[in-house]
């Protein structure tokens, strides 16, 4: 019986662009790699909406193993992340049937739309199927990701976290030695400023507010601190949101300027792949950008290190992420066929394959990337993930909402936390998470 009670964990990028809505049909055989299902007894369409990744093209073609199975259509809408979030959110908060059979969420996203019970429990469908598909071969941290009161609410296919990448020529030309701390980060900055073969020493992802999010989590978190209190009431704007916050204004200040902060994932990953950036804190699965000559002109001098500790001593500025295929509760497609194609999808052998690109979450799978031990450490020693309360969506939300004036110097620190704070209460309350 399948019960998910094993510990590891691994990690993978997050890629964020737009990309067309595609179907590849191949061949169906008794090889393990096809989708090996019955044909269901009328024509059904599985339709899966995502964000784009380097992984998300991988599984998209796992999935579309399943065109070949009679009376099935498997179809892929794959855009950008905030692209998906908001046609979830339209789609499943109508009430209606959700246009979507399979939906790709986060730890995030997989919290909020759990608790907005817009996602089935897959709970019974696990137990009928975990033997079959060594279902515990996945790690038990992706598993308690998914879970919310008992009830888990998605299958993980892959994990990430973020840590740095660096260019070893630059480094070994200067003396430096890759950063353990953001106070490390900013002296590295200033030794590297004048390079004139670079543009920009470092760059960390603030471009958008969700990017603002994510970045202040690591920072609070190492600074011993957390969004909410027990009672919902709102932590971030406390003294170590304000060390957090001013922390993430000295590193901007220090290595990226104006030009740095409109950085996104990808600006910074072609940045440090075409030479133009020394050293980056962006997804742990950029490697493969970084090693292919066709995307890279600096082939065989980029290494990965740890995350470093925006407080030194605390926990590195790394998060645990874990992304997991879902079914909306409201989809008119038999459950059991849609948690069969994606058992089909998410098998050990297409793991092992898609490990070739991004670490995977079973167990089984090696370790195929180099940036293996800097993914490891920064999970054993990094800050983890949200807790699993919906309030914290809204905490999200307005840190989203108010945190880019400071990278612009529009707002003091204290004074868009305060009016992140003060959004949130409003927020929680009329929601019910406040009194």
């Amino acid at each position: 019986m399948f019960s998910p009670n094993k510990s590891f964990l691994w990690i993978t990028l997050i890629l964020i662009v737009t990309v067309p809505v595609f179907s590849i049909a191949l061949s169906q055989s008794d090889d393990p790699m096809a989708c090996n299902l019955e044909a269901p007894e009328s024509p059904t369409t599985v339709n899966l909406i995502a964000w784009a990744g380097l992984s998300i093209y991988f599984y998209n073609d796992e999935f579309a193993k399943c065109n070949d199975v009679e009376n099935l259509e498997f179809d892929a809408q794959i855009l950008d992340f905030s692209s998906v979030v908001e046609q979830v959110r339209l789609a499943l908060s109508a009430g209606g049937e959700s246009p979507y059979q399979i939906v790709h969420a986060s730890n995030t996203e997989l919290v909020e739309w759990g608790f907005a019970g817009w996602l089935l429990p897959l709970n019974d469908l696990i137990g009928k199927y975990g033997e079959e598909y060594d279902l515990d071969d996945h790690s038990a941290t992706a598993w308690e990701g998914a879970t919310i009161n008992g009830q888990i609410y998605g299958v993980p296919f892959r994990a990430n976290t973020l840590h740095l990448w660096y260019r070893t020529d630059l480094f070994e030309e200067y003396g430096l030695e890759p950063p353990s701390t953001y106070d490390e980060v900013m002296a590295a900055c200033e030794v590297l400023k004048d390079e004139p073969s670079i543009n920009l020493p470092f760059t960390m992802q603030v471009h958008a507010g969700w990017a603002w999010d994510i970045r202040f989590f690591s920072f609070i978190r190492s600074f011993g601190g957390d969004y909410l209190n027990d009672d919902n009431t709102p932590a971030f704007n406390g003294p170590e949101g304000l060390a957090a916050a001013t922390k993430i204004k000295e590193v901007i200040d220090a290595c990226m300027g104006p030009e740095g902060i409109t950085y996104s994932i990808d600006d910074s990953a072609n940045g440090l792949a075409n030479g133009t950036i020394a050293f980056i804190h962006t997804w742990a699965g950029q490697g493969a950008i970084f090693e292919d000559p066709d995307t890279s002109n600096v082939v065989g001098l980029i290494e990965s290190a740890p995350a470093a500790a925006p407080n030194p001593g605390g926990p590195l500025g790394g998060s645990a992420w874990h992304d997991y295929f879902t079914i909306p509760a409201t989809s008119d497609v038999d459950p059991d066929l849609v948690f069969r194609v994606i058992m089909e999808a998410t098998d050990r052998q297409s793991q092992e394959e898609g490990a070739k690109i991004h670490p995977m979450t079973r167990l089984s799978v090696p370790e195929q990337l180099s940036n293996a031990a800097a993914i490891n450490e920064t999970i054993v020693n990094g800050v983890g993930i949200y807790d699993a309360n919906p309030a914290i969506v809204l905490a999200q939300t307005a840190i989203g909402n108010w945190l880019p004036f400071i990278g612009t110097g529009e707002m003091t620190p204290q004074e868009a936390l305060d009016r992140a704070a003060e959004e949130y209460i409003v927020e929680a309350t009329a929601q019910g998470y406040l009194p």
